[in-house]
C-alpha cells in the first residue's frame, strides 16, 4: 500500500487539525463538521494527482485553452455517520463522483472492550473498473475499512483503490496496509501512536460521529 501522511509537511491542514482535536472548540459541532469537510477537500485535492489525466481542449470566447483533466470514473463511498462530512469534502472536488454509502459500526456484546464490526444499511453502484474513494475520518483499528470494503466485493472490482481519513492510530494503519493490495493507497492527514483500551485513538479526538452529529443512545 502506497501510505500518503499529509502531517509531514507543514501546511494550513495543520490548523485544522488543530481545532477538530481542540476541546475547547469542539464544542462548535457546527465548526467541527466544517473542519472535517476541508479536511477532506485537502486530501481530495493531493489525492487526485494520482488520477489519469488526458489532454482536453476547451473553447473559449476568444479561441482555445489546452489543459489535461481527470479521465477516472469515481465512486465515492463512505461509512456512516461520522463519514458524512469528509464525504462531503471529497465530493466538493470530485463532484461528477457517483455515491455510495454504508454503515458500519462497533458492536459490543459481553466486554465493553472487545467489538466486531457489523455492516448493515449498504447503497451502491457498480464498482466494476472504476475508482473507489473510501472514506472514515477515524482510522483506529481499521477493521471498519476492512469490513466495508469486503462488503463491496459483490459490486465489481474497482481498478483502483483509495482510502481516506482524518487521523488514524499506527495500528490501523499498519492493519490496511496489510489487508489491501500493495497498489491501493490511503490518504491521512495525522497518524497517531496508539489506541487504548477501547480501541480508540490516543490522543485522537473523541467520537467524531458524536462530535459532529450529537451524542446518540448506546446500545
Amino acid at each position: 500500500m502506497h501510505i500518503h501522511d499529509l502531517s509531514k509537511t507543514s501546511s494550513i491542514l495543520n490548523t485544522f487539525i488543530s481545532e477538530i482535536r481542540d476541546k475547547a472548540i469542539q464544542n462548535d459541532s457546527m465548526r467541527f463538521r466544517r473542519n472535517i469537510e476541508r479536511i477532506g477537500e485537502v486530501l481530495g485535492y493531493e489525492l487526485s494527482k494520482s488520477l489519469n489525466y488526458e489532454a482536453h481542449t476547451t473553447e473559449t470566447p476568444f479561441g482555445t485553452s489546452n489543459t489535461v483533466l481527470h479521465q477516472s470514473d469515481i465512486v465515492l463511498c463512505s461509512i456512516l455517520r461520522a463519514g458524512v462530512p469528509l464525504h462531503n469534502g471529497l465530493l466538493n472536488y470530485f463532484d461528477a463522483a457517483e455515491n455510495a454509502f454504508i454503515s458500519a459500526y462497533r458492536q459490543h456484546k459481553h466486554n465493553p472492550e472487545s467489538f466486531e464490526i457489523v455492516v448493515e444499511y449498504l447503497a451502491c453502484p457498480s464498482l466494476e473498473n472504476k475508482t473507489l474513494i473510501l472514506a472514515d475520518p477515524m482510522l483506529a483499528t481499521g477493521q471498519s475499512m476492512v469490513a466495508t470494503f469486503e462488503a463491496l466485493k459483490p459490486f465489481g472490482n474497482p481498478k483502483e483503490v483509495h482510502l481516506v481519513s482524518v487521523i488514524g492510530a499506527q495500528k490501523g494503519v499498519d492493519y490496511v496496509a496489510n489487508a489491501f493490495d500493495a497498489e491501493s493507497h490511503l490518504w491521512i492527514a495525522a497518524v497517531d501512536d496508539t489506541l487504548n483500551d477501547k480501541g480508540y485513538i490516543v490522543p485522537g479526538l473523541g467520537d467524531a460521529g458524536d462530535l459532529a452529529y450529537g451524542n446518540k443512545l448506546q446500545e
